[in-house]
This record gives structure tokens, C-alpha cells and sequence, in this order.
């Protein structure tokens, strides 16, 4: 019987642990962004309404990047055509690019999305790379 009262004390505390938020994983997941082989995200911010990324050539080629999107956001005015993307360089301008009209949720939410970058390599052929960016809203 005392073991019984033991073990629903530890279950009581455990519960009530996480009903205030003290076990929430989200709280311990690091902000990463990842995008594929040969492309770099060198820093990245999300806002309630904006995300910027400074994203980095490293594919050995220069490149024409056509669109960078993510989910809920309006594509970004430095990659909207034809910009150059030389290798080794940032995309847009030296502070990289920036997705406005975003709904990110409200400061201190955790938020997650993917990632889409449309390019046409130096021989033609047009590519989709999709990555992730995992941050807390600021």
C-alpha cells in the first residue's frame, strides 16, 4: 500500500509538472535553419510579421535564383526574378533577404516552416531545394 501512495504521488507531481508548462519540450529545441547540399543559411530572424535569412552559394556555380518562399509569407522583394547569385555570395543584398507579410504567431511562440528556394543552375535547368527553419518568434 505505501508503494501505491509513493508511485501516484511521483504520477501527481509529474502532471502537474507539465500542466505548467515545466516538461514542454518546445522550450529546448535549439533555432536551426537547414537548407540543402551546397546552400548555406548563414543567420536567420523571425519576426510576428517578417523572416530574414542570409542565405550563401556554395554550390560551385553561379546561379539564378527565381523565388524563396515560406508558408504564409509574401516572396521577397531581393528574389523575385532574376538575381544574380554568384558562388559564394549572399543572396539579395549583404544583409540577405526578407519574407514580409508573414503570420508567425505572437513573440516568444516557437516557429517552425519550410524553406523553398527555386533556382536555374548556369546550364538552364531550373531546381527546387527545400529546407527548414526552426526559431522563436522575437
Amino acid at each position: 500500500m505505501t508503494y501505491g501512495w509513493a508511485i501516484l504521488v511521483v504520477l501527481v507531481a509529474i502532471g502537474a509538472l507539465a500542466y505548467f508548462g515545466v516538461l514542454s519540450p518546445s522550450k529546448f529545441l535549439p533555432s536551426s535553419c537547414t537548407i540543402g547540399p551546397g546552400m548555406g543559411c548563414d543567420d536567420f530572424k523571425v519576426t510576428t510579421t517578417d523572416v530574414q535569412l542570409v542565405l550563401r552559394n556554395g554550390l560551385g556555380e553561379s546561379l539564378t535564383a527565381t523565388n524563396v518562399s515560406i508558408s504564409g509569407c509574401t516572396a521577397s522583394a531581393e528574389a523575385d526574378g532574376n538575381d544574380a547569385w554568384t558562388d559564394g555570395e549572399v543572396l539579395g543584398s549583404t544583409d540577405g533577404i526578407t519574407l514580409t507579410s508573414c503570420t508567425n504567431g505572437a513573440s516568444g511562440d516557437r516557429f517552425k516552416s519550410d524553406v523553398v528556394i527555386v533556382y536555374t543552375s548556369s546550364s538552364g535547368v531550373s531546381h527546387t531545394v527545400t529546407g527548414d527553419i526552426t526559431a522563436k518568434v522575437e
